[in-house]
């Protein structure tokens, strides 16, 4: 597995914890990491602080897009770990330029897939696309 993928399902590990646990994402994480033994662990958890940063730091910002993206989902009534993955998606599709935006999605999906119910993919797919479409210029030609 490559180690920004590592370091993505430990980044939904610690806000899925945060999430249920009520705790801040800052205070679990260092806790989290040291229960971790991998190899190359420090390139691994750097990204993972950077994205546990962007995401606690932009969190309002970040749920207020996904219920934008989400017509008709309340946030609170999305399961944990589609919530969180689309946490995570909307954190790099909108504040991480240095990240392709097919790379994020696909990440997405597949942690989905891996980590939620049957439709998690699908569903996560549908509001990152949203989420894309909006982000992208319009391409209309000026009248």
């Amino acid at each position: 597995m490559r180690k920004r993928t590592i370091a993505r399902e430990l980044v939904l590990k610690i806000l899925y914890q945060a999430d249920i646990r009520k705790e801040s994402i800052h205070s679990l994480s260092e806790e989290f990491l040291a229960s971790v033994d991998i190899e190359d662990s420090q390139e691994i958890f750097e990204f993972v602080r950077i994205l546990l940063s962007g995401v606690e730091k932009n969190l309002t910002e970040i749920d207020q897009k996904i219920t934008q993206y989400a017509s008709n989902w309340h946030l609170d009534r999305m399961a944990v770990i589609d919530r969180n993955v689309l946490r995570l998606g909307i954190l790099e599709l909108l504040y991480m330029e240095d990240i392709p935006s097919k790379v994020t999605i696909n990440e997405a999906i597949e942690l989905a897939k891996r980590f939620g119910d049957v439709e998690s993919g699908k569903f996560v797919n549908g509001i990152l696309d949203k989420a894309l479409k909006s982000k992208e210029p319009s391409h209309e030609k000026p009248s």
